[in-house]
């Protein structure tokens, strides 16, 4: 009796998996259908997209505040405000601005001696086609709104997966694009795993996904079957390095502000710091000091975030359970002595400092994810470069000091997606530069310029002018004297 009723069960769930890729495939193909019908997008075409994103993100910016604050049952609307509806606004806002110098032919010169006989080179950027997007939990609405300004921007036609971890946001972000665009522009698609994998296994011409790296593995592999370029948005530990010549207070309210701004939950926040032997107290004290500015209480205070499930607080106290049972010290930043264990239900952890944590210790092997923060001693500055060159690479590297020599070793002998100095997680808001990871934190970059061409096939295009140059430069059988004087000019240093 169990087992057809097993049977059963598994009959119904590859019943269910097949009707979910068929959805998903059937919108696949009408969008690249509608984009194959219309032929060239023109600039007015995709600025009235980007508008309609534009616009929808103004109109639903309330509801957006409030579906967050339900997904995470803790999360300020200026938080929202800043980092999820300005952060999407300002990429669409670029692109729209922009779109016309982007979209212009780029001249290439022509080789010798092609250039002298009228030869002329130069790129198109054409649209790829279907984009597929997978976004996160951590800024659901920045990091699907975000990336369709470089993808709107090349001409493109949108398919989205947002997390099922906040499935507020994600019914708003469906009501939003339903109001926006056609379901042939854009479409946006909810569900769970089930639905991510069928969504990943498309035969997308392009595929971005954001998200962990353990599994960006099974995206590439899914995208791999259908030979789908991918643009990986990972994570990793990304370090930061305070050196001698920091003003420790200035630095650390930086540093602090990025490790508690949405609790953590950040792939750029810093993930452990590397400072003088001598200073660690200072360092401590002043991350103490500044911390508590911002956040004199915490457990009602509307404006530190909740951490987003229960299955991450519970893996960010495990961290911590196991610290304390390896006898390693935490300073649990407090300043209203709240007792955050008796409130558990509202997943609110206290920023921690743990203070030399020994490497075989899960905050360091993992990426934090939260308002944790490792901290480590120097005694030589070379030390801090040999650390992290003996780790994977990260998304961002942070440097704070003001030695020259010392930021060029970070510039030059450390490899991260990318860097800032003497701050953390800003160089993300400059749109003129690209954003994404090298190795385990990600390839392919996207934002501004980049993001357009990321998203577009530069296509090269040579214009042969009415001279036979294959006759004039002996290249036709059969072969005589111009061509020996052809390989002769080439074939040398």
């Amino acid at each position: 009796m169990t087992s057809t009723v097993d049977n059963r069960a598994d009959s119904d769930a590859v019943t269910e998996s097949a009707q979910i890729a068929a959805v998903l495939r059937s919108a696949l193909d009408a969008q690249r259908e509608d984009y194959l019908q219309q032929g060239a997008v023109s600039a007015a075409t995709r600025i009235d997209r980007i508008d309609r994103g534009i616009d929808v993100l103004l109109k639903f910016q309330h509801k957006l505040v409030d579906a967050l604050n339900t997904d995470f049952s803790c999360r300020s609307r200026q938080v929202t405000l800043l980092t999820d509806i300005a952060a999407s606004l300002t990429p669409l806002k670029h692109a729209r601005k922009h779109l016309h110098k982007w979209m212009k032919p780029q001249r290439r010169p022509s080789s010798f001696p092609f250039n002298l006989l009228g030869g002329r080179s130069h790129i198109e950027y054409q649209p790829l086609g279907v984009v597929g997007v997978i976004s996160p939990w951590n800024f659901p609405v920045n990091l699907t709104f975000g990336p369709l300004a470089g993808i709107l921007a090349a001409g493109n036609r949108v398919m989205i997966k947002p997390s099922e971890f906040t499935p507020a946001t994600s019914e708003v972000m469906s009501e939003m694009v339903n109001a926006a665009w056609d379901k042939n522009e854009v479409a946006l698609f909810t569900g769970g795993p089930d639905v991510g994998q069928a969504f990943s296994a498309l035969p997308f011409d392009h595929l971005l996904f954001t998200g962990a790296t353990s599994v960006a593995r099974h995206i590439m592999a899914a995208a791999a079957r259908n030979l789908v370029p991918v643009t990986l948005e990972l994570g990793g530990k990304s370090p930061v390095i305070v050196s001698r010549t920091a003003n420790i207070e200035q630095s650390l309210e930086r540093i602090m502000l990025g490790k508690t701004l949405n609790a953590g939950q950040i792939c750029l926040a810093p993930d452990y710091l590397l400072v003088p032997e001598e200073h660690l107290e200072t360092v401590i004290s002043a991350a103490q000091k500044v911390t508590s500015a911002m956040y004199p209480t915490m457990l009602d205070n509307p404006e530190y975030t909740a951490i987003v499930n229960y299955r991450h607080y519970a893996r960010l106290h495990g961290y911590l359970q196991e610290a304390a049972q390896r006898g390693v010290r935490t300073v649990a930043i407090n300043p209203g002595n709240e007792d955050f264990a008796a409130h558990a239900q509202r997943r609110k952890i206290p920023p921690t400092l743990i203070i030399n944590p020994p490497d075989d210790l899960q905050v360091m092997e993992e990426e934090l994810f939260g308002p944790l923060l490792p901290i480590r001693t120097y005694k030589d500055f070379s030390d801090t470069i040999h650390y992290v060159n003996a780790h994977p690479r990260p998304l961002a590297a942070y440097y704070f000091g003001s030695n020259k020599l010392e930021e060029q070793a970070v510039l030059t002998r450390t490899t991260s997606g990318g860097v800032c100095i003497n701050d953390v997680i800003m160089h993300i808001m400059q749109e003129e530069l690209p954003f994404g990871g090298v190795g385990p934190s990600g390839m392919g970059a996207y934002h501004g310029l980049d993001g357009f061409r990321t998203f577009s096939h530069a296509k090269s295009v040579f214009r042969q002018t009415g001279l036979n140059i294959g006759k004039l430069g002996g290249m036709l059988p059969p072969y005589n004297k111009a061509t020996e004087q052809t390989i002769k000019m080439q074939v040398k240093r």
